[in-house]
C-alpha cells in the first residue's frame, strides 16, 4: 500500500475556511453596553463591534446637529432637527443592541467595562445639553438686552425731534419696555427697565426743562397715559412725575397767551382748572385774568384806546367761557365771572375814548358807529356829548373840514338860521360847528323834485314860492362856520347834500333843502 501517510485517506476532504468568525454566544450585558455607547451620539458601540459604516453615520449626524446648533442663539435648535436626531440615536441604540448581542467586542475590554464606560459617556450628551441650555439662555438675555438698547437709541433719537413727529417712536420704545417688563420679568433687560423709564420720562418731558411750556403741554399730557400701559412697579414715583409739571406748563402757556392775546389761552387755563382744580397754578388763573383786565382798562386811557376796547370785549367773551368751564373750582369761577363783568363794563365805557380817538384821527365813519353804539347804552356817562360827536362825524364824512374840531355840548347863539324843506320827502338836517345838532323836517305837500336841468338854469332859487308853506325850523347859532348836511330821512343809501355857512352878526340866514336826483341845498 502506497501513499502519503500524513495526507488524507481515501474518501476524506478538507472543509473550507469560514468567511466570518462564528457568532458569539448571546450576551445581554454586551448588547446593553453597545446600545448605551451608541446613545452618546459618537457611535462608540459600533466601534467595539467593528461596524464602521454605522459609526460614520452616527458621527455625521452628530456633526450636522452641532453645525445647526452652534453657536447657540436665542431661537435654539429647530424642533425638527432635535426630533430627527433623537430618533437616530434610538435607532442606533436598538441596532447596536441587536448587533452586540451575538458579536464579540474588539480589544481587551469586556462587557462589564464597556457598560461602565457607556454609562460614563452618557454624561457627554447630558452635559452638552446643559451647556447648550445655558448658552441659549445667555443668548436670549443678550437678545433682550439688544432690544433694550435699540429702544434706548430710538428714545434718544426721538428726543431730538418735535414731539408730534417723535410720538410714534416714543410709543414703539414704550411697547418694547413694556414687553420686556411683562413678558420677560426675570431677564437682565427687564431689571434695567425702571432706569430706562426715568430716562424716557425726562426725554419726553424735555421741553419743560427748557422752559418751553407751550411745547411741553402735549408730551406731558402723553406721559400721564403711560401708567395705563406699564406695570406700576416699573414706574414707581414716575406715575405722578408729569402732574405738577403739566399744571405749571398749562398755567405758563396760558399766561403767555393771555399776555399776547393768543387764541388758545382759554383752552390752556380751562384744561388746568378741569384737570388740576386744586393745584397752586390753578389758584393763579383768576388773578392773572384780573390783571389782564386791569391792564386793558389802563390802556383805554393810552394812545390806542380802540385796541384796548377791543381787547376788553374779547376778554369779556373769553373769560365768560372760561368761567363756565371752571365748575370744579367754585371760588375761581366766581372770581372769573366778576372779571368778565368788569371787562364788559369797562369796554362799553371805553367806547367813548375810542370814538374820540377815531374822530381825531379822521376816521369819521368808525367814529360815528362807535359813538352811536356808546350813546345807545343808557349807562354811558358821556352819552350827550357822544351823540354830538356822532352827528359831527356824520357831517364830516361829507364835509371833512367839519371834523377839524371835536363837537361840544354847547347850544344857542345870536344868529337866526331858518331851514326849509322844498322836498316831497322828509329830510334830516345835521349841522356842526360851534354848535352841533340834528332834526327832521316833514316833507313839503305839493313840492316836487327838481330836474338837474332846473338846477342849472340862471336864477334857480328853491324855497322861493311865497304862496307855499314850507316845513321849516329856525335855529339860533353862534358866529362862525357851521356845516350842514341834508339827507332823506331814513334813507341811508341816498347821497346827502351839504352846505357850509359862514355866519356873521347882523344877518338872517335861510337854508333850503330840495330834491333832485340827489338832495341839493342852498341859502
Amino acid at each position: 500500500m502506497s501513499g502519503d501517510p500524513y495526507g488524507p485517506g481515501p474518501g476524506f476532504a478538507v472543509p473550507p475556511m469560514p468567511q466570518a468568525p462564528p457568532p458569539a454566544p448571546p450576551d445581554g450585558l454586551r448588547a446593553a453596553a453597545v446600545a448605551l455607547l451608541n446613545l452618546s451620539g459618537l457611535g462608540l458601540g459600533y466601534a467595539l463591534v467593528r461596524r464602521w459604516l454605522p459609526m460614520a453615520a452616527c458621527w455625521t449626524a452628530t456633526a450636522v446637529l452641532l453645525f445647526v446648533a452652534l453657536p447657540a442663539d436665542a431661537d435654539g435648535v429647530p424642533g425638527t432637527a432635535l426630533a430627527l436626531y433623537g430618533v437616530l440615536l434610538v435607532l442606533a441604540a436598538a441596532h447596536g443592541a441587536v448587533v452586540g448581542l451575538r458579536t464579540r467586542l474588539t480589544g481587551p475590554a469586556g462587557a462589564p467595562l464597556a457598560l461602565l464606560l457607556a454609562v460614563l459617556l452618557l454624561a457627554v450628551p447630558a452635559g452638552g445639553a446643559l451647556w447648550y441650555r445655558d448658552a441659549r439662555d445667555e443668548a436670549v438675555q443678550q437678545a433682550l438686552l439688544d432690544r433694550l438698547e435699540r429702544a434706548d437709541h430710538l428714545v434718544e433719537a426721538a428726543g431730538r425731534q418735535p414731539f408730534a413727529t417723535a410720538r410714534s417712536d416714543y410709543r414703539t420704545a414704550l411697547g418694547v419696555y413694556r414687553d420686556l417688563a411683562v413678558g420677560h420679568p426675570g431677564s437682565r433687560a427687564a431689571g434695567q427697565v425702571p432706569d430706562r423709564m426715568r430716562t424716557y420720562y425726562t426725554t419726553v418731558g424735555a421741553p419743560y426743562g427748557r422752559h418751553d411750556y407751550c411745547a411741553a403741554v402735549e408730551p406731558l399730557t402723553y406721559l400721564r397715559t403711560v401708567p395705563g400701559t406699564m406695570p406700576k412697579r416699573q414706574l414707581g414715583s414716575l406715575a405722578r412725575w408729569p402732574d405738577e409739571r403739566l399744571a405749571t406748563s398749562l398755567y405758563e402757556c396760558g399766561a403767555a397767551g393771555l399776555k399776547d392775546d393768543a387764541a388758545d389761552w382759554v383752552a390752556r387755563f380751562g384744561d388746568l382748572l378741569a384737570t388740576f382744580p386744586r393745584s397752586a397754578p390753578a389758584a393763579r388763573v383768576a388773578p392773572a385774568v384780573d390783571a389782564a383786565v386791569r391792564k386793558a382798562e389802563k390802556d383805554v386811557r393810552g394812545d390806542e384806546p380802540c385796541a384796548a376796547v377791543e381787547r376788553l370785549d374779547s376778554l369779556h367773551s373769553r373769560i365768560t367761557d372760561l368761567a363756565r368751564s371752571a365748575d370744579g373750582a367754585a371760588g375761581t369761577a366766581d372770581d372769573l365771572t366778576g372779571s368778565a363783568g368788569r371787562a364788559s363794563r369797562s369796554g362799553k365805557a371805553g367806547q367813548y375814548s375810542c370814538g374820540v380817538h377815531q374822530f381825531e384821527d379822521g376816521d369819521f365813519e368808525a367814529a360815528q358807529k362807535t359813538m352811536e353804539g356808546y350813546a345807545g347804552d343808557e349807562h354811558g356817562g358821556n352819552r350827550e356829548r357822544a351823540k354830538k360827536i356822532a352827528i359831527g362825524a356824520e357831517v364830516a364824512r361829507t364835509l371833512p373840514a367839519a371834523g377839524k374840531k371835536l363837537p361840544t355840548t354847547a347850544s344857542g347863539g345870536g344868529i337866526s338860521v331858518t331851514v326849509k324843506n322844498d322836498s316831497p320827502d322828509d329830510v334830516t338836517v345835521l349841522y356842526t360847528g360851534p354848535v352841533t345838532g340834528s332834526f327832521t323836517l316833514k316833507g313839503c305837500g305839493g313840492c316836487k323834485a327838481y330836474s338837474l336841468t332846473d338846477t342849472l338854469l340862471t336864477g334857480f332859487k328853491p324855497c322861493d314860492d311865497s304862496g307855499r308853506h314850507y316845513p321849516q325850523r329856525t335855529l339860533s347859532l353862534p358866529v362862525g362856520t357851521t356845516y350842514f348836511v341834508h339827507k332823506p330821512h331814513g334813507d341811508s343809501t341816498a347821497t346827502p347834500a351839504s352846505d357850509t355857512a359862514r355866519l356873521r352878526s347882523g344877518y338872517i340866514y335861510t337854508e333850503c333843502a330840495y330834491t333832485t336826483r340827489t338832495l341839493g341845498s342852498g341859502y
